[in-house]
């Protein structure tokens, strides 16, 4: 578990965290944000997001590009080394996690980036 917690790494992309920050200045400034995995779809996780307001004793919190982003140790151990974007392409608009833990066995066009729901 402590492996877990110290080899724990996410990056935000400058686009998503000027994101989450206009999300957040909307909010309030006591929140953190809240990733997670939330089972497997066809195409690899499907992940979720939220402004969170409170950090539960077993979560793992790291600093990145200013942003308090918060996991469970579960989503931590499947969503480190991966960035998280956003993207505004071709009618899509949101943030997508890029995730080099992902095993995709299927080929649904944007390889290894999941929109967040």
């Amino acid at each position: 578990d402590r492996a877990v917690m110290q080899e724990f790494r996410i990056n935000l992309t400058e686009r998503a965290a000027l994101k989450i920050r206009e999300h957040l200045a909307g909010e309030g400034e006591g929140l953190v944000l809240r990733v997670f995995v939330m089972g497997q779809g066809c195409c690899g996780y499907r992940y979720g997001m939220v402004l969170d307001n409170e950090v539960l004793e077993d979560d793992i919190v790291i600093q990145n590009n200013g942003i308090r982003v918060v996991v469970d140790k579960y989503s931590a151990s499947l969503l480190t080394g991966s960035e998280i974007d956003y993207v505004e392409a071709g009618g899509v608009e949101g943030f997508v996690v890029k995730n080099p833990n992902e095993q995709s066995t299927c080929s649904c066009g944007g390889h290894h980036h999941s929109l967040i729901e």
